[in-house]
């Protein structure tokens, strides 16, 4: 049976990035994104709707968007989906959701200053400019050879 598992996201982050280590020492940054949509009806009533999805994101790439991202900012995100499932400790009652594991980010602001934060934003667009496309950590699985006889 064939599996396919592959997310493309592109919405504005609904908290700052929550930083955290396993214990082996990997980083691992928990963001929240908001992705928008809107449409209009067939009497041409606007309507809007926000999906909110979890996302992690693990080693060096949790460490730059914990950095350079904050609340409110664009991202665009690929990864794949994942379930989690667990006993609530409170109810007893087995809880499940589906997040997203991150697997590349581009930012898609330049990083603007914001009242009050202007060294912030220009340090952040200094060395992460607009745009820019950051890959996974883990290498690529090798290709197949392209001398497939059919």
């Amino acid at each position: 049976m064939a599996s396919f598992n592959k997310v493309i996201l592109a919405g504005n982050l609904t908290r700052d990035p929550e930083l955290r280590y396993l214990p082996n020492g990997t980083p691992v940054a928990r963001i929240g994104l908001a992705i928008g949509r809107r449409w209009k009806t067939e009497t041409g009533e606007l309507k809007e709707d926000t999906t909110f999805v979890d996302v992690d994101a693990y080693g060096k790439q949790a460490e730059t968007i914990a950095q350079y991202m904050k609340k409110g900012r664009p991202i665009l995100i690929e990864g794949r989906l994942r379930y989690d499932s667990w006993d609530d400790k409170q109810s007893g009652q087995k809880r499940s959701k589906l997040s997203v594991v991150l697997e590349r980010f581009s930012f898609l602001d330049s990083g603007r200053p914001e009242a009050g934060n202007a060294g912030a934003a220009a340090a952040a667009r200094a060395a992460a400019p607009a745009a820019a496309v950051v890959e996974p950590a883990e290498p690529e699985p090798p290709q197949p050879d392209d001398d497939v006889p059919f």
